[in-house]
Protein backbone atom coordinates (compact mmCIF):
# COMPACT_ATOMS: atom_id res chain seq x y z
CA UNK A 1 0.00 0.00 0.00
CA UNK A 2 1.44 3.42 -0.91
CA UNK A 3 2.70 5.43 2.05
CA UNK A 4 1.89 9.08 2.63
CA UNK A 5 4.70 10.51 0.54
CA UNK A 6 3.28 8.82 -2.57
CA UNK A 7 -0.16 10.36 -2.01
CA UNK A 8 1.28 13.85 -1.54
CA UNK A 9 3.45 13.40 -4.63
CA UNK A 10 0.42 12.34 -6.68
CA UNK A 11 -1.44 15.48 -5.58
CA UNK A 12 1.61 17.60 -6.40
CA UNK A 13 2.04 16.06 -9.88
CA UNK A 14 -1.65 15.98 -10.83
CA UNK A 15 -2.52 19.50 -9.66
CA UNK A 16 -1.05 21.38 -12.66
CA UNK A 17 -2.76 18.92 -15.02
CA UNK A 18 -6.25 19.00 -13.51
CA UNK A 19 -6.84 21.86 -11.06
CA UNK A 20 -8.43 24.97 -12.52
CA UNK A 21 -9.64 22.95 -15.50
CA UNK A 22 -13.08 21.82 -16.57
CA UNK A 23 -12.58 18.07 -16.30
CA UNK A 24 -14.20 15.31 -18.28
CA UNK A 25 -14.96 12.56 -15.77
CA UNK A 26 -15.96 9.07 -16.84
CA UNK A 27 -15.80 5.46 -15.74
CA UNK A 28 -14.77 3.12 -18.57
CA UNK A 29 -15.20 0.21 -16.15
CA UNK A 30 -18.69 1.38 -15.24
CA UNK A 31 -18.49 0.96 -11.46
CA UNK A 32 -17.95 4.71 -10.93
CA UNK A 33 -20.34 5.85 -13.68
CA UNK A 34 -23.13 7.28 -11.50
CA UNK A 35 -20.70 9.30 -9.39
CA UNK A 36 -18.70 10.41 -12.44
CA UNK A 37 -21.85 11.95 -13.91
CA UNK A 38 -22.12 14.22 -10.85
CA UNK A 39 -18.87 16.04 -11.67
CA UNK A 40 -18.39 15.46 -15.39
CA UNK A 41 -17.71 18.83 -17.02
CA UNK A 42 -17.20 20.59 -13.67
CA UNK A 43 -14.13 22.62 -12.72
CA UNK A 44 -11.77 20.94 -10.26
CA UNK A 45 -10.72 23.43 -7.59
CA UNK A 46 -8.23 21.48 -5.49
CA UNK A 47 -6.62 18.09 -4.86
CA UNK A 48 -6.07 17.55 -1.16
CA UNK A 49 -3.85 14.77 0.24
CA UNK A 50 -4.38 13.60 3.80
CA UNK A 51 -2.44 10.56 4.97
CA UNK A 52 -3.23 7.80 2.50
CA UNK A 53 -6.36 9.56 1.17
CA UNK A 54 -6.92 11.94 -1.75
CA UNK A 55 -9.80 14.41 -1.82
CA UNK A 56 -10.97 16.20 -5.00
CA UNK A 57 -12.79 19.48 -4.39
CA UNK A 58 -15.16 20.32 -7.24
CA UNK A 59 -16.64 23.72 -8.08
CA UNK A 60 -20.20 22.43 -7.53
CA UNK A 61 -19.42 21.73 -3.86
CA UNK A 62 -18.96 17.97 -4.15
CA UNK A 63 -15.82 16.22 -2.92
CA UNK A 64 -14.29 13.12 -4.46
CA UNK A 65 -12.47 10.53 -2.37
CA UNK A 66 -9.80 8.09 -3.51
CA UNK A 67 -8.03 5.51 -1.37
CA UNK A 68 -5.62 3.45 -3.43
CA UNK A 69 -5.39 0.52 -1.04
CA UNK A 70 -3.13 -2.35 -2.04
CA UNK A 71 -3.82 -2.38 -5.76
CA UNK A 72 -4.84 1.13 -6.79
CA UNK A 73 -2.69 2.88 -9.39
CA UNK A 74 -2.80 6.04 -11.46
CA UNK A 75 -1.59 6.32 -15.04
CA UNK A 76 -1.04 9.69 -16.70
CA UNK A 77 -1.13 10.14 -20.48
CA UNK A 78 -0.12 13.41 -22.08
CA UNK A 79 -1.69 14.38 -25.36
CA UNK A 80 -4.02 11.88 -26.99
CA UNK A 81 -5.31 9.33 -24.48
CA UNK A 82 -5.06 5.64 -25.23
CA UNK A 83 -8.21 3.56 -25.21
CA UNK A 84 -8.77 2.19 -21.69
CA UNK A 85 -8.45 -1.52 -21.05
CA UNK A 86 -12.02 -2.78 -20.81
CA UNK A 87 -13.01 -3.45 -17.20
CA UNK A 88 -9.84 -1.93 -15.75
CA UNK A 89 -10.12 1.86 -15.48
CA UNK A 90 -12.43 2.87 -12.62
CA UNK A 91 -12.12 6.63 -13.14
CA UNK A 92 -10.85 8.67 -16.08
CA UNK A 93 -10.12 12.40 -15.68
CA UNK A 94 -9.53 14.31 -18.92
CA UNK A 95 -8.38 17.87 -19.58
CA UNK A 96 -6.65 19.43 -22.62
CA UNK A 97 -3.37 18.83 -20.77
CA UNK A 98 -3.60 15.16 -19.84
CA UNK A 99 -5.66 12.08 -19.15
CA UNK A 100 -5.42 10.53 -15.70
CA UNK A 101 -6.66 6.96 -15.32
CA UNK A 102 -7.27 5.25 -11.99
CA UNK A 103 -7.45 1.47 -11.69
CA UNK A 104 -7.96 -0.86 -8.75
CA UNK A 105 -8.59 1.54 -5.85
CA UNK A 106 -10.09 0.45 -2.56
CA UNK A 107 -12.42 3.46 -2.73
CA UNK A 108 -13.35 5.92 -5.46
CA UNK A 109 -16.47 7.94 -4.77
CA UNK A 110 -18.11 11.34 -4.89
CA UNK A 111 -19.66 12.78 -1.73
CA UNK A 112 -20.06 15.92 0.32
CA UNK A 113 -17.64 18.04 2.30
CA UNK A 114 -19.25 16.61 5.44
CA UNK A 115 -18.37 13.09 4.32
CA UNK A 116 -14.79 14.21 3.69
CA UNK A 117 -14.68 15.70 7.19
CA UNK A 118 -15.99 12.46 8.69
CA UNK A 119 -13.10 10.54 7.10
CA UNK A 120 -10.53 13.07 8.31
CA UNK A 121 -11.92 12.97 11.86
CA UNK A 122 -11.04 9.29 11.99
CA UNK A 123 -7.41 10.01 11.13
CA UNK A 124 -4.49 11.16 13.21
CA UNK A 125 -2.35 14.12 12.11
CA UNK A 126 -0.51 13.87 8.79
CA UNK A 127 3.13 14.96 9.32
CA UNK A 128 3.30 16.25 5.74
CA UNK A 129 0.51 18.79 6.21
CA UNK A 130 1.23 22.33 7.31
CA UNK A 131 -1.68 22.22 9.73
CA UNK A 132 -0.43 19.05 11.44
CA UNK A 133 0.32 19.16 15.15
CA UNK A 134 2.24 16.29 16.74
CA UNK A 135 0.56 16.81 20.12
CA UNK A 136 -2.44 14.51 19.63
CA UNK A 137 -0.33 11.72 18.13
CA UNK A 138 2.29 11.93 20.87
CA UNK A 139 -0.35 11.93 23.62
CA UNK A 140 -2.12 8.89 22.17
CA UNK A 141 1.14 6.98 21.90
CA UNK A 142 2.29 8.04 25.35
CA UNK A 143 -0.92 6.78 26.99
CA UNK A 144 -1.07 3.46 25.11
CA UNK A 145 0.06 0.04 26.27
CA UNK A 146 0.27 -1.12 22.65
CA UNK A 147 3.70 -1.63 21.06
CA UNK A 148 5.03 1.51 19.44
CA UNK A 149 5.48 -0.43 16.18
CA UNK A 150 1.74 -1.13 16.07
CA UNK A 151 0.81 2.43 17.01
CA UNK A 152 2.78 3.89 14.11
CA UNK A 153 0.71 1.85 11.64
CA UNK A 154 -2.59 2.90 13.23
CA UNK A 155 -3.95 5.62 10.95
CA UNK A 156 -6.09 6.90 13.83
CA UNK A 157 -2.85 7.79 15.63
CA UNK A 158 -0.72 9.01 12.74
CA UNK A 159 -1.84 9.34 9.11
CA UNK A 160 0.35 8.30 6.20
CA UNK A 161 2.93 6.05 7.86
CA UNK A 162 3.35 2.57 6.41
CA UNK A 163 5.55 -0.43 6.99
CA UNK A 164 8.78 1.00 5.62
CA UNK A 165 8.75 4.35 7.39
CA UNK A 166 7.76 2.89 10.76
CA UNK A 167 10.66 0.42 10.72
CA UNK A 168 13.18 2.99 9.56
CA UNK A 169 12.07 5.77 11.93
CA UNK A 170 12.20 3.40 14.90
CA UNK A 171 15.68 2.31 13.86
CA UNK A 172 17.01 5.86 13.49
CA UNK A 173 15.76 6.65 17.01
CA UNK A 174 17.00 3.39 18.53
CA UNK A 175 13.54 2.30 19.69
CA UNK A 176 12.60 -1.38 19.78
CA UNK A 177 9.27 -1.83 17.92
CA UNK A 178 7.80 -3.95 20.72
CA UNK A 179 8.27 -1.30 23.41
CA UNK A 180 4.88 -0.09 24.69
CA UNK A 181 4.06 3.47 23.73
CA UNK A 182 3.68 4.51 27.36
CA UNK A 183 7.25 3.43 28.03
CA UNK A 184 8.54 5.98 25.49
CA UNK A 185 9.37 9.44 26.74
CA UNK A 186 7.88 12.60 25.29
CA UNK A 187 11.33 13.49 23.95
CA UNK A 188 11.59 10.11 22.20
CA UNK A 189 8.14 10.42 20.66
CA UNK A 190 8.80 14.00 19.56
CA UNK A 191 12.04 12.87 17.90
CA UNK A 192 10.14 10.01 16.26
CA UNK A 193 7.57 12.46 14.83
CA UNK A 194 10.33 14.69 13.48
CA UNK A 195 12.13 11.74 11.90
CA UNK A 196 8.94 10.52 10.22
CA UNK A 197 8.11 14.01 8.94
CA UNK A 198 11.63 14.44 7.51
CA UNK A 199 11.57 11.00 5.86
CA UNK A 200 8.15 11.65 4.31
CA UNK A 201 9.25 15.06 2.98
CA UNK A 202 12.32 13.45 1.44
CA UNK A 203 10.10 10.77 -0.07
CA UNK A 204 7.94 13.42 -1.77
CA UNK A 205 11.08 15.08 -3.14
CA UNK A 206 12.69 11.84 -4.34
CA UNK A 207 9.41 10.22 -5.42
CA UNK A 208 10.62 7.05 -3.73
CA UNK A 209 11.66 5.87 -0.28
CA UNK A 210 15.26 6.61 0.70
CA UNK A 211 15.70 6.64 4.47
CA UNK A 212 19.47 6.31 4.86
CA UNK A 213 21.55 9.39 5.62
CA UNK A 214 23.35 10.36 2.43
CA UNK A 215 26.22 11.71 4.55
CA UNK A 216 26.67 8.25 6.05
CA UNK A 217 26.04 5.85 3.16
CA UNK A 218 25.95 6.00 -0.61
CA UNK A 219 22.49 6.09 -2.16
CA UNK A 220 21.74 3.97 -5.19
CA UNK A 221 20.75 6.55 -7.79
CA UNK A 222 19.29 4.11 -10.29
CA UNK A 223 16.50 1.62 -9.95
CA UNK A 224 16.91 0.23 -6.45
CA UNK A 225 15.68 -3.06 -5.09
CA UNK A 226 13.85 -3.17 -1.77
CA UNK A 227 16.29 -2.82 1.09
CA UNK A 228 19.05 -1.07 -0.85
CA UNK A 229 18.28 2.42 0.46
CA UNK A 230 17.09 1.50 3.96
CA UNK A 231 18.83 0.65 7.24
CA UNK A 232 16.86 -2.44 8.27
CA UNK A 233 13.68 -2.70 6.20
CA UNK A 234 13.80 -5.78 3.98
CA UNK A 235 17.48 -6.29 4.75
CA UNK A 236 19.25 -9.40 6.04
CA UNK A 237 21.90 -7.43 7.93
CA UNK A 238 21.71 -4.07 9.66
CA UNK A 239 23.36 -1.52 7.39
CA UNK A 240 24.98 0.23 10.34
CA UNK A 241 26.34 -2.58 12.52
CA UNK A 242 26.01 -5.76 10.47
CA UNK A 243 23.82 -7.61 12.98
CA UNK A 244 21.25 -10.00 11.53
CA UNK A 245 17.95 -8.13 11.14
CA UNK A 246 14.93 -9.61 12.90
CA UNK A 247 11.20 -9.11 12.44
CA UNK A 248 8.25 -8.99 14.79
CA UNK A 249 4.60 -9.07 13.69
CA UNK A 250 2.92 -5.83 14.75
CA UNK A 251 -0.19 -4.23 13.31
CA UNK A 252 -0.61 -7.18 10.99
CA UNK A 253 2.73 -6.59 9.27
CA UNK A 254 6.30 -7.76 9.83
CA UNK A 255 8.33 -4.94 11.40
CA UNK A 256 12.08 -5.11 10.70
CA UNK A 257 14.51 -4.13 13.45
CA UNK A 258 18.11 -4.51 14.58
CA UNK A 259 18.40 -6.20 18.01
CA UNK A 260 21.75 -4.46 18.57
CA UNK A 261 20.84 -0.91 17.57
CA UNK A 262 17.30 -1.13 18.98
CA UNK A 263 17.64 -2.91 22.29
CA UNK A 264 14.43 -3.32 24.25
Amino acid sequence: MPEGHTIHRIAKDHTPLLVGQVVGVSSPQGRFAADAALVDGVELRRIEPFGKHLFYWWANGLVGHVHLGLFGKFRVSHGHATAPVQGLVRMRLQTPLATVDLAGPTDCSIGSADERDAIVRRLGPDPLRRDASPTSAIERMRRSAQPIGALLLDQKVLAGVGNVYRAEALFVNGIHPSRPGRQCSVDELTALWRTIAAMLRQGVKDNRIITIDRREFRVNRGQARRGENTYVYHRDLCLRCGTAVQTVALGGRACYFCPTCQQG
